[in-house]
């Protein structure tokens, strides 16, 4: 067994003082005050790995041309098909800058200019390779509002308007109810007349619940258009950015009903209309609903590094240190369902964690050494 000692330890739920994190291999043994085993050092502050759960990594990549990018796919608006994992190129040098700020994993969607995406990966930010990088999926990534509308140039068909994307969607999922209903009333040979594609059992998992809609949205009215589609068909969503939303409401509604929000990105250019509300200050909206959420980089848009960074506005908005170290470990692992794996410093989980120079909330501050799975992935 190892251990680490540090004048405080973050473990995504508590902050504890001058304690230990032992690890045996790739798990966590305990967080105590009492060390056992071989010590690796000392440190100032150990926080958990941070999750990035809205990622374009290694589709964007570092020092490519943007015409090599493979974020989206252009072949046709709705492509339940698509997974993200297979366009994920590891040797993206911003996956190394990423661990270096201990952002160690990553939720890997395909882009939004499509009204379904794809497959999302969440991935080790530290794998060899794409299959070794998988540790889970996280739903089918989906697009409302000005996206889709502004791809007519693409491939395949294409929407003009915000309700034609709903129609095309609205159509798909409906031609795959009719088909499950059917499949459900037939008996005997007749039920082994009616088969799915690969591309319906994926949408009929989405109608059953087996998976999640990861839904694009920025405005409050395609929020809610989202919401009818949501009661039309019961299927189960989190909100992806809602960076437009500048009045309280909405997010009442989406704790009411129990929807999840992915915060973000704060820091980016707020370059199209449908922005035209963003700002920082919009955060106190989320808080005062308690609506859940995590936050995102959407990395290109903000650099996945910068993902710690993002969280000083919160704590500007009245988070404490811990809530804003939650925030993007113990928050995003619920919302993309590896809670029992990461998110927090505890018995049994992975032994994933970032120890610091200083406290991390200091300008100053920077990581020093890095671990993944037990694995030394950084020293400086």
């Amino acid at each position: 067994m190892n251990f680490i000692r540090a004048k405080k330890i973050y473990t995504g739920k508590s902050i504890i003082q001058d304690a230990c994190l032992t690890f045996d291999g790739s798990e966590i043994v305990r967080v105590s005050k009492t060390p056992n085993g071989r010590s690796l050092g000392e440190f100032a502050v150990i926080t958990p790995a941070f999750i990035d759960p809205h990622s374009h990594i290694g589709l964007a990549r570092s020092g490519e041309p943007s015409g090599e990018a493979e974020a989206n796919d252009q072949l046709d608006s709705i492509q339940a098909l698509s997974d993200a994992l297979d366009s994920v190129q590891m040797d993206d040098s911003a996956l190394r800058d990423a661990i270096e700020m201990g952002v160690l994993y990553s939720c890997v969607v395909p882009g939004s200019g499509n009204i379904i995406g794809g497959l999302s990966a969440v991935i080790r930010n530290y794998g060899k390779d794409s299959t070794g990088a998988l540790i889970a999926r996280a739903g089918v990534k989906a697009a409302f509002g000005y996206n889709p509308m502004s791809t007519q140039s693409w491939k395949g068909k294409r929407p003009s308007t915000r309700m034609g994307a709903m129609a095309f969607l609205r159509k798909r999922l409906d031609e795959v109810r009719q088909k499950v209903q059917q499949h459900r009333k037939a008996q005997g040979k007749k039920k082994e007349d009616i088969t799915f594609s690969a591309e319906e059992i994926v949408l009929k998992e989405l109608l059953a619940g087996k998976i999640r809609m990861r839904a694009h949205v920025h405005k409050i009215d395609d929020i809610a258009a989202l919401l009818r589609v949501v009661d039309e068909f019961k299927i189960k969503v989190t909100v992806e950015h809602a960076m437009d939303v500048h009045q309280p409401e909405i997010f009442r509604e989406l704790r009411k009903r129990k929807i999840s929000v992915t915060y973000g990105p704060i820091d980016s250019f707020a370059y199209k209309v449908e922005l035209k509300h963003e700002n920082w200050r919009n955060i106190r909206h989320l808080l005062e609903s308690g609506v859940h959420f995590g936050l995102m980089t959407d990395h290109p848009v903000t650099l996945a590094r910068q993902l710690f960074l993002q969280t000083r506005w919160f704590t500007r908005a009245g988070l404490s240190k811990q809530q804003a170290i939650e925030l993007i470990s113990r928050k995003n692992a619920e919302i993309l369902g590896i809670q029992n794996i990461l998110g927090t410093l505890e018995k049994g989980k992975w032994a994933s964690f970032t120890c610091w120079n200083k406290d991390p909330f200091d300008l100053t501050g920077y990581p020093v050494a890095v671990y993944g799975e037990g694995e030394c992935l950084f020293s400086e």
